[in-house]
């Protein structure tokens, strides 16, 4: 079945034609120890200055971006919710001054569950938001605290009541995978979790990032994850129940209702465009023919003296080779359940997937049932769920050898 016959190919077609912002907020009241994200703590903030500089930023990039739908917002972090909401106002603002906006955009911000935060929710739906992230992480005080969270359990379902009677969508975090933890703790937290959740939930296993505090701590034996036995069995029950509740998992750590999936993130999973601003942010834009990558200068101070002078902080931007396309593509559709759409794949690689895919672990991986290739396109099978980290590296590895062949 060739890409134009396919009877989803309209709907791919405006997935690669969706665009979508990410403004990042670098600022948090204090650092978790897991986190390696571009986050810094600061006594005080300039909101009028940096309020002018994400503009100026926004600016910039609407200037490359001509005749765009926007489609999403997101604001992320850092703490955006920490951000004054006349701010979160300007910049939507000025977006709609640029470009067009989808009647449907979806507009997140991602929030702290504290007290402080919770209160100012209804100033940032009056402002514009429409979807809330929150940031729970665990309903057990104990593992709050291991966390490093600032907030408390109460606090968390506090915050979730409060935004579920403030926002059309929801989405909360939690994270499991955590020292000591048994199925049996994690079935009743999660059980808790979907009794409170709305549309959507993210649930992630514990990692270790290099540069973090828990990285030394753990290197030194301050405390021990479970082990891949039991991580597995702790995934296994993950999708068991959230398939059970109806929030199946529709990406690897993401679950949602149906029509709950958060479309900013499928924005960067499927191969669409984003525009990112702030300190770090990044973004991959199409024009003129080719796709750039860009990235904004990480460090605050830096970015904010170069939009100064500069009108933006952008550190790179680089093209983004079709092989390079393809192996993020890869990288990025290949968490999803429905996986990559063929017209997607076979519009960026100008190619069947069939050929540019052809290899000796291709075959192996579809042979073995744990890759499905056929006419929707290219995907983990649940049999291969558990093996996903290393199916998706073997099948970059190989793109990249026989990259040449696509360029």
């Amino acid at each position: 079945m060739t890409a134009s016959a396919d009877p989803a190919a309209s709907a791919a077609r405006s997935g690669l034609d969706r665009f979508g912002l990410y403004v990042h907020w670098p600022f948090c009241v204090s650092k978790c120890p897991y986190c390696d994200f571009n986050s810094h703590v600061a006594e005080t903030v300039d909101a009028t200055q940096w309020t002018a500089a994400l503009c100026a930023e926004l600016d910039h990039f609407a200037s490359e971006t001509n005749g765009r739908r926007l489609d999403s917002v997101f604001f992320g972090g850092g703490t955006p919710s920490l951000m004054p909401p006349a701010t979160v106002a300007a910049i939507l603002d000025r977006a709609a001054t640029h470009w067009d906006l989808a009647h449907d955009i979806e507009i997140t911000l991602e929030a702290n569950p504290s007290s402080v935060e919770a209160r100012k929710f209804a100033d940032f739906h009056a402002a514009g938001i429409n979807r809330v992230s929150i940031g729970v992480q665990a309903f057990d005080d104990d593992a709050l605290n291991f966390l490093g969270r600032a907030h408390d359990a109460a606090a968390a379902k506090q915050a979730i009541t409060i935004a579920k009677r403030t926002f059309e969508r929801i989405s909360f975090d939690l994270i499991y995978g955590l020292p000591g933890q048994t199925a049996e703790a994690w079935r009743r937290s999660l059980a808790e979790g979907l009794a409170l959740a709305g549309d959507h939930l993210s649930l992630y296993q514990l990692t270790i990032e290099k540069g973090t505090p828990f990285f030394a701590a753990h290197r030194s034996g301050e405390f021990v994850l479970p082990d891949e036995d039991i991580s597995a069995e702790l995934f296994e029950l993950t999708m068991e129940i959230t398939d059970r509740a109806g929030m199946p998992a529709y990406e690897i750590s993401n679950h949602a209702r149906p029509g709950g999936a958060c479309r900013h993130n499928l924005v960067y999973w499927q191969g669409g465009d984003y525009a990112g601003i702030g300190p770090g942010a990044h973004g991959r834009l199409r024009a003129g023919g080719v796709r750039r990558a860009t990235r904004q200068i990480a460090a605050p101070a830096n970015w904010l003296s170069a939009v100064a002078s500069e009108g933006h902080g952008t550190q790179e931007s680089a093209i983004v080779s079709k092989t390079e396309q393809i192996m993020e593509l890869l990288l990025t559709g290949l968490r999803l359940r429905d996986g990559i759409n063929r017209y997607v794949f076979e519009t960026i690689a100008e190619s069947s997937m069939e050929t540019v895919l052809s290899s000796e672990i291709f075959n192996r991986l579809t042979a073995a049932g744990l890759l499905a290739c056929d006419d929707r396109g290219l995907r983990v099978t649940d049999e291969g769920r558990l093996r996903q980290d290393g199916i998706v590296a073997a099948l970059v590895a190989a793109a990249d050898e026989t990259g040449p062949a696509v360029n």
